[in-house]
């Protein structure tokens, strides 16, 4: 079975689910997309281990990292391995230096999981075909202006983001740290993140 690498592209608001994210990842040595409609939670422990954020306590996937360590197991890799009837199914590829083993998972989880282990994403060649898209060149473009991961991880307009950043700018060091303490403790990951980017530009 020829595995095919995958890389998380962005993240955004679906337009077709209300209170559900668009996961779209991408063909590392090709052009294809493989859209995946997953949770606001799992969407938001993707963003946080995106942005490199640490948040106050841990989340389900932080849980789930620090007790694997525990017991001596890692993450290998993470394979999104089978579509039946519009459902994605996923497999966490496992060791414990004496044997290998896999445990079921949904994508997102497995995917929230995998970054958090520093791990690859693959798919194999029966999901791409049936679930993956080709853009071209223009979608492309229009396609990384929406979702960049750089950006806001929970599609905010552009107007929006420039808004806040103008904002920040004028804002002092310390009232930033102030703001980023208080974002952290509402679990506001995104503005987590903004207040970080501007914190960091300064240091």
């Amino acid at each position: 079975m020829k595995k095919i690498q995958l890389e998380i592209l962005g993240l955004s608001s679906s337009q077709s689910q209300t209170g559900s994210f668009a996961l779209v990842l991408g063909e590392k040595d090709g052009n294809r997309r493989l859209p995946i409609i997953i949770g606001m939670f799992e969407a938001q422990s993707i963003a946080i281990q995106i942005e490199k954020i640490n948040p106050n306590r841990p989340l389900t996937h932080d849980l789930f990292k620090t007790f694997a360590e525990q017991v001596n197991v890692s993450i290998t890799e993470i394979l999104i391995s089978d579509l039946k009837e519009g459902v994605f199914y996923s497999k966490i590829m496992c060791t414990d230096g004496n044997r290998d083993f896999e445990l079921d998972a949904r994508p997102s989880d497995a995917i929230a999981i995998g970054l958090r282990f520093g791990v690859a994403i693959y798919t194999v060649e029966s999901v791409l075909s049936e679930a993956g898209i080709i853009l071209s060149d223009l979608e492309d473009e229009e396609e990384n202006e929406e979702i960049s991961v750089k950006g806001s991880s929970t599609g905010s307009t552009k107007s929006g983001s420039s808004g806040t950043k103008e904002s920040l700018s004028q804002t002092p060091i310390d009232e930033l740290n102030k703001m980023l303490n208080e974002a952290l403790e509402k679990e506001d990951y995104e503005r987590a993140a903004k207040i970080r980017d501007e914190i960091n530009k300064r240091n």
